[in-house]
């Protein structure tokens, strides 16, 4: 895709992220333009420019048992490079964090965090945090309610 998405496109972003991947005949109906067999190549070319880079199910982990969510903000002594690749490297090998990022402010790591119980959260922090290199103090703040939570770009 060599220019900006058109309104078009927009269209059929907005129904994939809605719907997930769809039918052309779908995307067609939900776009209200053009046939499926247009959409579909749109989408595709959407697809190769990068723009669209997979499809998921929205699965409710409460409904999983994982009843805790937590935003931890780590802190490392010294932002050495070899440290963050080491800490990046462990912190993508565990499937309770949802997300991460590298941060500015207080924090260098913020990360989202699910755990069955707040027992299962404190063996999380206590057998995986503060066994990462360099770390130098945790924070956490647990989630009381979720008011939004979602992937959607607002395209």
């Amino acid at each position: 895709m060599a220019s900006e998405p058109d309104e078009v496109d927009r269209k059929i972003l907005r129904a994939v992220q809605t719907h997930g991947k769809v039918s052309a005949q779908e995307l067609a109906d939900i776009t209200g333009h053009g046939s499926p067999a247009t959409c579909w190549r749109r989408l595709k070319s959407l697809e190769e420019a990068g723009l669209v880079s997979g499809y998921q199910a929205v699965v409710d982990r409460r409904k999983l048992g994982f009843h805790v969510c937590a935003f931890v903000h780590i802190t490392i002594e010294r932002q050495y490079k070899s440290v963050i690749q080491k800490i990046e490297k462990k912190i993508l090998e565990r499937p309770e964090v949802l997300d991460c990022y590298m941060t500015t402010g207080d924090s260098d790591f913020t990360l989202r965090v699910i755990a069955r119980d707040i027992d299962d959260y404190e063996k999380f922090i206590q057998n995986f945090l503060f066994e990462l290199p360099g770390v130098s103090h945790v924070r956490s703040n647990i989630a009381l309610r979720e008011v939004k939570q979602s992937n959607r770009v607002p395209v």
